[in-house]
């Protein structure tokens, strides 16, 4: 059996810089992976077959299996390489749907992972970032489920900074929101690029440098889905919240605390007074990925 770990990822901030002519959105962001996420298991078998659990995977339900992205990834990979799908997948899902967290595309960097691990390719392979690139703007930045910067349209990542150990609180309203949906709502003009200037030492430092940038889909997020202001509000009124802000397109929002206490007792809090909320406690930077094998 091989297992690997698919991060969820947040968007420290968010700039939307510019637009294509095609309609593709220009990006710049500062992304971290965080110590939850979901988990992928490949097992010999006769004939492949894809299997859901954990939590969330009711969310999948009526979703045709062959439109996840994690089985198009391992489809992808096995046809370029020629290889058979003679095995069986798992996917656990822990991770909301549809919620700026990366929840598919963390799975399908996952599976390009385990495959590439099965035939024993190297993980840096240019082949899985050339691959990884067409399932999705938020894959090639999955792959190492490293922090990482990415511009272009999203699908081009820089090495990220070195950033401290932070605490975070995550919390979903329970409310899915569309990608492109959001970016069509947005308006205004763009943001500049603003990558940070040096490299926070403490949780604080970072926090002062995210104050100085934004989610430029944040207010776009807000008008299609007003429980998002709610779950900011809520993250930023629980004690020692450092920063609120939304990840990627929505619904998930995140605080940042000083330390693992802290971020405990704004969970304990948020789990009393919204016990409908998705809410999970977490860290970042997470452990370099690489999956495990027993086959």
């Amino acid at each position: 059996m091989l297992e690997t770990f698919a991060p969820a990822k947040i968007n420290l901030y968010l700039h939307v810089t510019g637009q294509r002519a095609d309609g593709y959105h220009y990006l710049d962001s500062l992304v971290a992976f965080t110590s939850i996420g979901d988990t992928l298991r490949l097992e010999p078998a006769d004939s492949f077959s894809f299997h859901l659990e954990g939590p969330r995977a009711s969310e999948l339900d009526g979703f045709d299996p062959q439109d996840n992205l994690a089985v198009r990834a391992m489809r992808l990979l096995a046809g370029t390489l020629q290889k058979p799908l003679d095995f069986k997948l798992t996917l656990v899902k822990n991770l909301p749907t549809a919620s700026g967290i990366g929840g598919g595309s963390t799975d399908a960097a996952a599976a390009l992972r385990l495959m590439a691990m099965r035939e024993k390719m190297p993980l840096d392979a240019p082949l899985l970032h050339e691959l990884a690139a067409t399932l999705g703007q938020d894959v090639p930045c999955c792959l190492s489920g490293q922090t990482c910067y990415f511009r272009e349209i999203g699908n081009v990542t820089d090495e990220g900074p070195t950033l401290p150990l932070c605490h975070i609180l995550m919390a979903n309203p329970g409310q899915a929101l569309s990608t492109p949906t959001v970016y069509k709502a947005r308006k205004g003009p763009f943001d500049p690029p603003n990558r940070l200037d040096t490299v926070p030492e403490t949780v604080a430092d970072l926090a002062m440098a995210l104050k100085e940038r934004t989610n430029s889909l944040a207010a776009p997020a807000i008008e299609l889905c007003p429980a998002i202001a709610e779950v900011l509000y809520a993250l930023a009124s629980t004690e020692k919240c450092l920063l609120a802000r939304m990840s990627g397109s929505g619904a998930t929002c995140f605080g940042l605390y000083p330390d693992r206490h802290a971020a405990k007792q704004a969970a304990a809090h948020l789990y009393e007074v919204h016990p409908d909320w998705w809410v999970a406690q977490a860290f970042f930077p997470s452990q370099p990925l690489s999956p495990s094998t027993a086959w």
